[in-house]
């Protein structure tokens, strides 16, 4: 992550440098925008930090460590939609799921859907993106996150065809 920063950086003071008027323009509208979104992002950060220490990483383990691996894999994506957090707990928590004996394609269900589909965030994407566009994010990123554990069961040798 701090390579992303130090490459931001980078690029801002290229910016800045090939044309400070527009970078300090393009500045202040990023940050009236973060200003706008700030208390509705605020709210959703709380929400998770209340809901999440409710769900112990035990019950989720046993949820997707059924034997039914299609099962498994349509829980966990309920589970990642419904669920919001941030990577640094996500991928941690796929560790532990994974030591539990999670198969790949739950956990690649879970931890993508996770990252793409924000049923908790709709209402903030509705307010900004409009309620068909957010609708068709949302169902795009859920087909993609199923391809995507699919993919996973047939590398680890969890599907054969």
């Amino acid at each position: 992550m701090i390579v992303l920063y130090i490459v931001t950086g980078i690029l801002l003071v290229v910016s800045w440098k090939a044309n400070a008027t527009k970078t300090r323009k393009a500045l202040k509208i990023a940050w009236k925008r973060f200003a706008r979104i700030l208390p509705a992002f605020g709210l959703m950060v709380m929400a998770v930090a209340i809901v999440l220490p409710l769900i112990p990483p035990e019950f989720i383990a046993r949820s997707l460590g059924m034997n039914n691996r299609w099962l498994g894999m349509t829980v966990g994506s309920l589970l990642g939609s419904i669920s919001m957090m941030p990577g640094f707990i996500a991928y941690p928590l796929s560790g532990i799921l994974l030591s539990q004996g999670v198969p790949y394609m739950v956990i690649s269900a879970f931890t993508t859907t996770l990252m793409m589909v924000g049923v908790l965030s709709f209402p903030l994407e509705k307010q900004y993106l409009g309620t068909r566009p957010a609708l068709l994010r949302n169902l795009m990123s859920l087909l993609i996150a199923l391809l995507v554990a699919v993919i996973t069961g047939f590398a680890f040798g969890e599907i054969a065809l």
